[in-house]
């Protein structure tokens, strides 16, 4: 097939384009426009020289860009997105223009193209808070911080857009999404870069809310067999391992993996306002096991070995966490 795919240079994009070459697809891959021309994570990828990718810089912003980028592909898979909850309580504009603009932009453009099956990215931060768990695609949505209620914005314009104008749009729901290439602003990365540069101690947030943790390898895999996967139109399919962990558990395996006796500090300043924390985040993922036959091939202690190796490797990604 004939894939374009937003949101291609960032941690979970880059994979996903990676994935889809591997399985033998032509991709568009859009990476966010930058004056240096950047193909962010895809400029040290094995696949930039394949012969299967074209890679053009853009912004989801622009509606006619969309248009032309969109023009003749089989299936979009609309990763573009402003992400980071702390970033989202000081620009909530620009979380808006990007997440829920940006989406119409991708819909209206995929209407117009006549695209075959357009997937939105959404995120298990629309679920706020547990009010049960294992949680399941019906649970409510709570809009707990201005990134998630731009995110079930973007969520509810995808399912009108499938209910008023019958466009074939599948909503693919990843639950906590870790893995190489993620930056400093998430937990695991922000453990590992802090240790590995020597940090007698570790600077975090809170610590016992818990998340379902999925690798970026399996949650690329889910992206593209929602691309494949036929009969699928109008669907909401989220996906996890079905089990979740404290961050304070998180960060002790984490410094088992690195070898590492740092003590784990609980800062004020690094935690979400008390009503916008998600306390509990923990997936019933038997809606993609059916429909989607996806099941995750990474343990977290594999991945949490992988994510070690890639920040070992790549310290100079990261600023010294520790001293900021």
């Amino acid at each position: 097939m004939k894939i374009v795919i937003t949101g291609a240079g960032g941690f979970i994009g880059s994979h996903v384009v990676e994935t889809a070459l591997e399985r033998g697809h032509d991709v568009t891959a859009l990476v966010h426009y930058n004056s240096n021309g950047s193909w962010g994570f895809l400029e040290n990828s094995s696949h930039k020289n394949s012969p299967h990718l074209s890679v053009q810089l853009g912004d989801v912003t622009d509606r006619g860009q969309m248009d032309n980028l969109v023009t003749g592909a089989d299936v979009i898979l609309h990763l573009a997105a402003l992400i980071g909850i702390p970033y989202s309580y000081q620009a909530p504009n620009s979380y808006v223009q990007t997440n829920i603009i940006g989406t119409l932009n991708m819909l209206q453009a995929a209407q117009r193209a006549q695209t075959s099956r357009i997937v939105i990215t959404s995120t298990s931060e629309v679920y706020g808070s547990a009010q049960y768990v294992p949680i399941d695609e019906k649970h409510p949505l709570q809009g707990q911080s201005p990134y998630s209620a731009s995110k079930i914005g973007a969520d509810k314009l995808a399912e009108s857009y499938y209910c008023s104008f019958d466009l074939p749009v599948v909503t693919l729901r990843p639950f906590n999404t870790y893995g190489p290439r993620q930056s400093a602003r998430a937990i695991i990365p922000t453990i590992l870069s802090q240790a590995l540069q020597g940090a007698d101690t570790i600077k975090l947030g809170n610590l016992s809310p818990k998340r379902d943790l999925t690798f970026v390898k399996d949650t690329a895999k889910a992206f593209l067999l929602a691309a494949e996967t036929p009969n699928i139109e109008g669907e909401v399919i989220h996906f996890g391992q079905g089990k979740s962990v404290t961050m304070g558990e998180l960060a002790q395996t984490c410094l088992d993996v690195v070898g590492s006796s740092a003590q784990i500090v609980s800062q004020a300043d690094r935690m979400r306002p008390e009503k916008s924390e998600v306390q509990h985040l923990e997936c019933d993922a038997r809606k993609a096991h059916q429909l989607l036959g996806w099941q995750p091939d990474f343990s977290l202690a594999a991945g949490l070995e992988a994510c070690a190796d890639y920040t070992r490797q790549n310290l100079h990604l990261y600023k010294a966490a520790y001293n900021v």
